[in-house]
């Protein structure tokens, strides 16, 4: 089942899905040691980690991960690692740990079987917030992507390669069983023209619309821009 919320405005959304995740991740650090927090790029979130990042709760025992990363290094301004450092991680939540989804190497499968063995025993994910392009991928599941098929399969490891026609850069994703596996899951979609995807990716195949891969169980926020 999926719930789906709509708000006003963007400004009003990114408050309350913050405190949503806020709430999520301090009821979790009630039960457990640790909570693996994932986190999209992109310029949806943006206004969410900046309402985020001075919650009061023990950054210190988080572990903030990327759903995906293009393969750039983090000072490139299309880095999603650059966008976290700058807008999550800060305030409070500077005590975070950051899992890197980066590593410098020409191409991620050179550095994956690292990146994976430091996500690993993280796992599963706690808190997981995902975005939506207007092609219906999520983190990087691209429709066409060249492992899109091995990336939806519910054996697929943790990581895994993507490289797709729009996308000028390789990225290195979690895959959706990774995903899925996620105790809380939230996607938050902005504008009419996202609102119009996702209609349609409801009456689609994963393979075409790769968001409905991890909507079983998600709350889907949607405001206009």
């Amino acid at each position: 089942m999926t719930i789906f919320r709509e708000y006003p405005d963007a400004e009003m959304m990114a408050i309350d899905v913050a405190n949503q995740l806020a709430g999520e991740l301090t009821s979790a650090l009630d039960h457990e040691e640790r909570v693996l927090f994932v986190v999209p790029g992109g310029s949806t979130p943006g206004p969410i980690f900046d309402d985020l990042c001075d919650a009061d709760l023990d950054w210190s025992r988080v572990d903030v991960l990327l759903s995906d990363e293009r393969w750039l290094p983090q000072v490139h301004v299309r880095s999603n690692t650059r966008l976290i450092t700058e807008r999550l991680l800060t305030g409070r939540a500077a005590a975070a740990r950051h899992l890197p989804l980066y590593a410098p190497a020409h191409q991620p499968e050179e550095v994956l079987a690292d990146l994976e063995a430091n996500i690993v025993p993280n796992l599963p994910i706690g808190v997981c917030l995902l975005g939506m392009g207007a092609d219906m991928h999520t983190a990087s599941l691209f429709p066409g992507g060249d492992n899109l098929a091995a990336a939806l399969d519910r054996h697929a490891p943790v990581l895994m390669p993507i490289r797709a026609k729009d996308a000028p850069e390789p990225r290195l994703t979690l895959t959706a069983r990774v995903l899925n596996e996620a105790l809380a899951k939230h996607v938050v979609i902005t504008g009419q023209a996202k609102r119009a995807a996702f209609d349609r990716a409801r009456g689609l195949s994963p393979e075409k619309a790769p968001i409905r891969a991890v909507l079983d169980g998600a709350t889907v926020h949607w405001a206009p821009e």
